[in-house]
């Protein structure tokens, strides 16, 4: 019999609804989990056991009275009793949300955020807070607080960022699904690194994840997790039942798509000013997933896009703006990061007509780029230029903290390449991942029209039929 971690998110849902086990059982499950292995991991900042147990008691008491009285599973949540936790950027209420950060008081928070409020609403049951870099801000989840995330497939490695704690506990095992939420990459970029699905919805598709103070309307919430399905299960508990295809998520994400013309591209925006190359490892990856889709019945042909050069600056002073009006008292100011720090002073020193300009730019290169990826059902790039890197690499080699903050961001731009302007386009885009190079995972990165959520999932669902094995830690 598989274990509880096997199972996978709709397999629990399906098994706690129809009372096969439950929602305490379910959860003592995987708070052990994350009891014996998290010191390895850096999975998690802060678990609420406590708390977790008396909300699954709690859903444990509903399906009872629900079962008593005939009204299941009609009336049951649709996540009901699902364990999964949120990256600590996201308020949960009477839990400190650290934001990563040292420079910060760490308070509980009054109330659930917007996102929390959305996924226990349906039901599910929050199990803590998971690693993030400083504000988000980062493609690798490691800060001044708590130790690092780590990557489930090798420990020295970092398991990305922003939403990297998550990924790593959705890898190892901790959590079957999470949700992320993704300004420039930070869903797909822990996703591949870890070797699972990450989806980034389309601009205004989730309510929950917009952010107030995001004036270039970057960010937006998704799920992670092993499959297709269980991204999709997420993804109906987070868009509004009047915005879902018929049916929903879940009951499509099966379903055949059409033949598709996909659009295989190394284009990127970063190029002219952080020229890099693809690893051999992710170009492995990249004709992998191009022979797992042929398989499946799409051509995918080789695409060529045209990115403005100004991009790369106009990017960063809209991505960074938010951090310069951070509060944040003077006397704290030195315990930001080096690359925090140095975004502050440069946001804080760049003026609000510089910030409109950069935002203006944005939306004349979202239209241009749409544009341009219109000649193609979908596009495709690598999900990284690089499989995993080091702990430690990103901000400097010769101890904690001590690298060049341009430095690292270059390497981060490098690394994640293919990301950024998926946001800046608020087009919809999914990293699945296609399998292992020396035993690190690799993956492909599909990017689709507004609106393409569904047809996304499929595709993912495709890639994983065709592939067959699970790319997972041992």
């Amino acid at each position: 019999m598989a274990e509880l971690h096997d199972l996978g998110a709709v397999a629990l849902r399906d098994g706690l609804a129809a009372g096969d086990f439950s929602a305490r059982h379910v959860t003592t499950h995987f708070l052990s989990r994350i009891a014996a292995r998290n010191h390895l991991l850096g999975a998690f900042v802060t678990v609420t056991a406590e708390q977790a147990l008396l909300d699954a008691g709690n859903a444990d008491i509903l399906h009872a009275r629900l079962r008593q009285a005939g009204r299941l599973p009609a009336e049951l949540p649709p996540l009901h009793g699902v364990p999964l936790a949120f990256k600590d950027l996201t308020d949960v209420a009477g839990v400190v949300t650290t934001h990563g950060s040292a420079a910060l008081d760490h308070k509980p928070a009054p109330a659930d955020g917007a996102l929390a409020a959305a996924l226990k609403g349906a039901g599910a049951i929050s199990l803590g807070k998971t690693q993030v870099p400083e504000f988000g801000l980062t493609a690798y989840s490691e800060n001044r607080i708590a130790p690092p995330s780590r990557n489930p497939h090798a420990l020295s490695r970092s398991s990305g960022g922003s939403s990297g704690g998550s990924a790593a506990a959705v890898a190892a095992g901790f959590l079957p699904f999470a949700p992320g939420s993704d300004g420039g990459g930070s869903i797909r970029i822990p996703a591949a690194a870890c070797g699972i699905v990450g989806l980034k919805p389309g601009r205004g598709l989730v309510p929950a994840g917009e952010s107030p103070g995001d004036a270039a309307r970057l960010v937006v919430a998704g799920p992670l997790a092993r499959n297709a399905p269980d991204a999709a299960l997420m993804l109906d508990a987070l868009v509004p039942w009047e915005s879902r295809p018929d049916g929903g998520y879940l009951a499509g994400v099966r379903r055949e798509p059409p033949r598709l013309r996909i659009g295989a591209s190394l284009d990127s925006p970063w190029s002219g000013i952080f020229p890099f190359e693809a690893g051999p490892e992710a170009l492995a990856g990249l004709n992998r997933g191009i022979a797992l889709l042929e398989a499946a019945g799409h051509a995918v042909f080789e695409a060529a896009v045209r990115y403005d050069n100004r991009y790369p600056d106009a990017f960063t002073a809209a991505w960074t703006s938010g951090v310069g009006s951070a509060r944040i008292l003077p006397q704290r100011e030195a315990l930001l990061t080096p690359l925090t720090r140095t975004f502050r002073k440069r946001a804080q020193q760049r003026s609000a007509r510089k910030v409109a300009e950069a935002v203006s730019f944005l939306r004349r290169f979202s239209e241009d780029t749409v544009t341009q990826y219109g000649q193609w059902d979908v596009i495709l790039t690598p999900a990284l230029a690089q499989t995993a890197r080091p702990v430690g690499w990103f901000s400097g080699t010769g101890g904690e903290w001590d690298g060049d903050p341009d430095d690292d961001y270059r390497r981060q731009c490098e690394f994640a390449p293919w990301s950024s302007m998926v946001n800046v386009c608020g087009l919809p885009a999914v990293s699945i991942p296609t399998g292992l190079e020396g035993g690190l995972p690799t993956g492909i990165q599909l990017i689709g029209k507004a609106g393409s959520e569904l047809l996304l999932l499929q595709l993912a669902a495709q890639v994983e039929e065709q592939r067959g094995t699970p790319v997972l830690p041992v």
